[in-house]
């Protein structure tokens, strides 16, 4: 699977942004979708993840209530609905694909990655 995220760039603080992530070359309806997000100086994080079906979702504590996660099977698109930003958001952000059967929030259980998309939140 190849991975295209965008939809990343610079907004004030209590702003919002949407990612998306472009997947092609396998079945996307296949995978679990996640993102995570890394800061500068900091490791790669958990940010959320959805199932195939887009039925159930999952979040990190620190994102919970301000992000959303959804998908299109058939535009074979994952979306990152970021509101309420603040400037600790900032990062760059990855879309991965996994093909674990439930929704996994470590980076070694996701099989590909995209590129990366950065978003920068001024205070």
């Amino acid at each position: 699977v190849q991975l295209q995220a965008s939809g990343g760039g610079l907004v004030q603080a209590g702003g919002s942004l949407r990612l998306s992530c472009v997947a092609s070359g396998r079945t996307f309806s296949n995978y679990v979708m996640g993102w995570f997000r890394q800061a500068p100086g900091k490791e790669r994080e958990f940010v959320t993840a959805i199932t195939r079906s887009g039925s159930r979702t999952n979040y990190a504590d620190s994102v919970k209530g301000r992000f959303t996660i959804s998908r299109d099977n058939a535009k074979n698109t994952v979306y990152l609905q970021m509101n309420s930003l603040r400037p600790e958001d900032t990062a760059v952000y990855y879309c991965a694909a996994s093909s674990i059967y439930r929704l996994p929030t470590i980076e070694r259980e996701y099989d590909y990655w995209g590129q990366g998309t950065l978003v920068t939140v001024s205070s």
